[in-house]
């Protein structure tokens, strides 16, 4: 039995399809669910674009993010809490994974192929190989 699910989304157009298939797995009414959210500091390896002016309105603020979660979190037909954390994302989530106990991790990924995967890693990847429990890998399905 799940007693403990850790959502990660990052805020992009995957976190719909991560939300609908949890919703499509089987909850016991005693299971929790942990959505999280990690915002990347500015050391963490993030794709910008290099040829672009960088500015702050790319990004989503920590207000926006929390309400996308929240509108997330009312979803859920089981009880849920919510984290937003700065950080490396796959050291962050690896780390509420074991904060929480959690019996699965539940991530996208957006499907990076050769160099740009090579460069630039992967975080579903990296949870993968380090977290403790099992990983759900939700894919964009381009």
């Amino acid at each position: 039995m799940l007693k403990t699910i850790l959502v990660a989304l990052d805020g992009s157009e995957i976190a719909e399809k991560v939300i609908k298939t949890l919703g499509d797995l089987v909850l016991s009414s005693n299971t929790k669910v942990v959505i999280c959210h990690v915002f990347p500091t500015p050391d963490s390896e993030i794709e910008i674009p290099a040829d672009r002016p960088h500015s702050d309105s790319q990004n989503l603020s920590y207000f926006q993010i929390e309400q996308q979660l929240q509108s997330y979190q009312e979803q859920l037909p089981v009880q849920s809490e919510l984290e937003l954390v700065s950080g490396d994302p796959a050291a962050e989530i690896i780390r509420l994974a074991n904060i929480h106990q959690a019996d699965l991790v539940v991530i996208g990924s957006r499907g990076l192929t050769g160099m740009k995967k090579i460069v630039l890693g992967s975080v579903s990847t990296q949870v993968m190989e380090e977290v403790s429990c099992s990983v759900l890998v939700v894919k964009s399905g381009k």
